[in-house]
């Protein structure tokens, strides 16, 4: 008797669940957003943070570690403060084109019972929070080993007030790019775009290590990096699926195309490897996976199976050369490749998704492949718009906030302490003391 009640009680939550409207909170898509906010959170602490940090030289590794860490810290505050209200503003009032509106400073419209559709305010919030962490963070590649601590929290701030709370509301908060029709699920221009050209911009700000271009830079402990890139694989799940905000079909699908792409994304880069050059590496696999990942990331709400495969080979190879050939051939010392691997496979993933989007999610469904060569060209001019749009004004934007963070703080530690190490300098610590 007892477990036929429980069951009548499972039915008659699974059908007051399934009719719930709008407004009101559905248990289920809670749920899902819930473990996504944590998976995402999960990509940056420990994940990028250990990704990044086997990467960097042994007298480095603490500095990249607390930097994911601050970030994490401060870049939640200066969401909370104004970062959320920027790029989404407040419920239940007209959006404008370039920014929300300011109803929202310090949540300041959100309470316990405030609803986003079926799952709270505030859960969509702290969703999006993580977000506008892991971009940031993301940035730390370009300038990692050089730049010093308080430059780049002032950086960071700054910049994710600028540059990334806009895109976003550009794109998600009801701005122009999203009004245009960009196709853009999970942040292939918010997130991707942005960071990597940031890193960019500071890489060729901010010069070269010294010994660049002549003294080797080995990753110190690839058994850290492998260690993070696992952790990035896993928590992109909810980075992707997760931006669905429903435990649905497209939720499903996402979390399905996402894997297929970063599974595609690390073969086909560790054949290039093993093909050129003899070896398949450990590093060349896992950086063909955070690829694969980057590239389908805008298209993982829009594409079928077998498009994923396509992007993630597509990113594998691509993304390669402009790592191995692009990158030394213009002799930028863009870190830990931040452009190279999410800029490029962030420019290529949102205009792939123009191809290979579609309502279908079949096999090879898409307006590339159902609806005509004259809707691949519709949506592709759309998907370039976008990726030029946050290219352009990403680059400018943070070109001008290096050049006021050096006259107030100086980006760069001096070339004594570089050689000393910023584990030492900057923190008076050593990641390790055998």
């Amino acid at each position: 008797m007892k477990m036929l009640q429980k069951t009548a009680l499972l039915a008659m939550v699974m059908l007051a669940s399934a009719g719930a409207s709008a407004d009101e909170l559905n248990a289920a898509d809670t749920a899902w957003i819930l473990t996504s906010t944590a998976l995402v959170l999960f990509m940056t602490i420990p994940g990028l943070s250990l990704f990044y940090a086997g990467l960097v030289r042994v007298k480095n590794v603490l500095s990249i570690l607390m930097q994911c860490f601050a970030l994490t810290c401060l870049m939640s505050l200066v969401w909370f403060v104004v970062g959320y209200t920027i790029a989404f503003g407040s419920d239940g009032v007209e959006q404008g084109m370039w920014i929300g509106d300011f109803g929202n400073v310090f949540f300041a419209s959100m309470t316990m019972e405030t609803m986003n559709g079926g799952i709270p305010a505030t859960l969509f919030a702290i969703f999006q929070m993580t977000f506008a962490i892991i971009t940031p963070a993301l940035i730390l590649g370009g300038f990692a080993e050089r730049m010093r601590f308080s430059a780049m929290l002032l950086f960071s701030t700054i910049w994710l007030i600028v540059v990334y709370s806009p895109v976003c509301h550009w794109v998600w908060g009801g701005g122009w790019l999203g009004n245009m029709g960009l196709q853009d699920f999970a942040g292939g221009t918010v997130v991707h775009i942005t960071a990597a050209v940031a890193a960019l911009v500071a890489a060729l700000v901010m010069g070269p290590r010294k010994g660049f271009g002549t003294v080797a830079m080995p990753p110190h402990n690839l058994t850290m990096t492998v260690t993070g890139a696992g952790m990035l694989w896993v928590g992109w799940f909810g980075f992707n699926a997760g931006s669905a905000v429903a435990a649905d079909n497209s939720a499903a699908m996402a979390m399905l195309v996402t894997h297929l792409s970063a599974a595609s994304g690390s073969l086909a880069w560790m054949t290039m490897e093993w093909v050129r050059h003899g070896k398949p590496s450990v590093l060349g696999i896992v950086t063909g996976m955070v690829a694969g990942l980057g590239t389908i990331t805008p298209a993982s709400g829009s594409v079928g199976p077998a498009g994923a495969v396509l992007i993630g080979l597509s990113a594998g190879v691509i993304c390669y050369f402009a790592t191995n050939y692009l990158k030394n051939a213009l002799k930028i010392d863009d870190s830990l490749d931040v452009f190279p691997v999410h800029g490029v496979g962030g420019v290529l993933g949102t205009l792939l998704a123009g191809i290979f989007c579609s309502t279908q999610l079949g096999i090879f469904s898409g307006n590339g492949f159902s609806d005509g060569i004259d809707s691949i060209g519709g949506q592709l001019v759309v998907q370039a718009t976008g990726v030029l749009a946050t290219f352009v004004y990403t680059m400018v934007a943070t070109f001008i906030i290096l050049k006021l963070v050096d006259m107030m703080v100086g980006l760069r530690v001096d070339g004594d302490e570089e050689i000393q190490g910023l584990d030492l300098v900057l923190h008076d610590e050593r990641g390790y003391d055998l």
